[in-house]
């Protein structure tokens, strides 16, 4: 039994944890996956028209205590964990607590100075700046550097104890919109091997479209991007939106990050917000919809 537990808390091979990392075992009060996990819900409800996607004044979660995890740097707070409702995934309440996720992805300097491809790193946070989860790419050598942007890859997403919660998986496909047969797209997995959801690209002769997809590959939202995609000195938008694409619900913002890094480093910043009561497996969509933009069109350097 204690060698099965010990296989199970290895990390993955080929995962670069940060240095801030504690050791990798799991918290005391932490059961583990749960058996009993309840089946898919019937269907997700779209918020009304007017949502501004802001949480309400006085949520709870303000209120929580902030803490540094042991082992990480001082000043560096992870969101504390709250009580998982019902139907979530495991490891992924934080996500039910939160209407905006803030995605930084880390620089590499060795890819700045040499222009050698490496594994992409992300941290995600709340609106508090709080750290939820943190992003490994896992994707060897010749594939990042032989298929650059369009490379097929596997994203983790892994939380505080440094347990995977979430798997990202893109295949290799056509990006370009001239070839409608073979279009991009991405499977979520929470907990890994389970899917939750899918995003899939639309075919648009000018408009980037994707479209948000639950486990039974059914339609859930929709999301559309600007003609121009790339944009200086501003945040480039891709809205949200309902099926019958009347209703904003939500957006996944690249944020502008001024002109030296935009233009040397393929590092990014992006939010993302959704409405509060979202169902937490279409959030972690959502985390993976933001993903799949970033690769698509601002993994290039000098997208300005």
């Amino acid at each position: 039994m204690e060698k099965q537990n010990r296989q199970l808390n290895a990390p993955h091979p080929g995962m670069n944890l940060p240095s801030d990392y504690p050791p990798q075992y799991p918290s005391v009060g932490y059961p583990g996956p749960q058996a009993d996990y309840p089946g898919p819900q019937a269907g997700y409800s779209i918020p009304p028209a007017g949502y501004s996607g802001a949480g309400p004044v006085g949520f709870p979660v303000q209120h929580q205590p902030v803490y540094n995890q042991p082992g990480g740097p001082a000043g560096v707070p992870w969101m504390p964990a709250p009580p998982p409702p019902s139907g979530c995934p495991p490891r992924l309440e934080y996500l039910s607590q939160t209407d905006q996720i803030l995605v930084h992805q880390q620089i590499e300097l060795l890819e700045v100075i040499t222009g050698f491809e490496t594994n992409n790193k992300y941290e995600i946070k709340n609106s508090f700046g709080q750290k939820i989860y943190f992003a490994v790419e896992d994707t060897d050598c010749c594939t990042r550097n032989c298929c650059g942007a369009s490379r097929p890859f596997t994203m983790r997403i892994i939380d505080n104890m440094g347990q995977e919660v979430i798997t990202l998986e893109r295949p290799l496909r056509c990006d370009s919109c001239c070839c409608p047969c073979c279009l991009q797209k991405i499977e979520v997995h929470a907990p890994p091997g389970v899917p939750v959801g899918y995003v899939t690209q639309t075919w648009h002769p000018c408009l980037p479209r994707f479209t948000i997809q639950n486990e039974r590959r059914e339609d859930v939202l929709k999301i559309i991007g600007p003609c121009v995609v790339c944009s200086c000195c501003a945040d480039v938008d891709f809205e949200i939106k309902s099926l019958d694409e009347e209703t904003i619900v939500g957006k996944i913002s690249k944020q502008w990050t001024g002109f030296v890094r935009e233009a040397f480093t393929d590092a990014d910043n992006f939010g993302i917000q959704f409405p509060l009561d979202l169902d937490v497996k279409m959030k972690a969509v959502m985390l993976g919809a933001c993903f799949r933009i970033d690769f698509l069109f601002f993994e290039r350097k000098g997208c300005i």
